[in-house]
């Protein structure tokens, strides 16, 4: 089992900056990706950022130029930095893990864009 952990939602004003970031414990080894995914309020779960084992990055495109996925490999962590934030990014973030063909997830942190 893996277990995930994120941190850093919150009430932002729009132009803002936020940081999130998730810890992954449990029987995570081998070759995985990590990611964030989030979903809005009466809309599906969505791919924000995601970061190969390698270090390849993809982004969804509203996001590209605003929002920069890292991770750690010793830590088993990974964090979303989020910029110029928009009322449309308003959304519960989730992290994820995909590891040997299964997914994991944690159980949200909401991010408020809001003046």
């Amino acid at each position: 089992q893996v277990q995930l952990v994120e941190s850093g939602g919150g009430l932002v004003q729009p132009g803002g900056t936020l940081r999130l970031s998730c810890a992954a414990s449990g029987s995570i080894f081998g070759i995985y990706s990590m990611g964030w995914y989030r979903q809005a309020p009466g809309k599906q779960r969505e791919l924000v950022a995601r970061v190969s084992s390698g270090g390849s990055t993809n982004y969804v495109d509203s996001v590209k130029g605003r929002f920069t996925i890292s991770r750690d490999n010793a830590k088993n962590t990974v964090s979303l930095q989020m910029g110029n934030l928009k009322p449309e990014d308003t959304a519960v973030y989730y992290c994820n893990v995909h590891l040997y063909s299964l997914d994991y997830w944690g159980k949200g942190t909401l991010v408020t864009v809001s003046s």
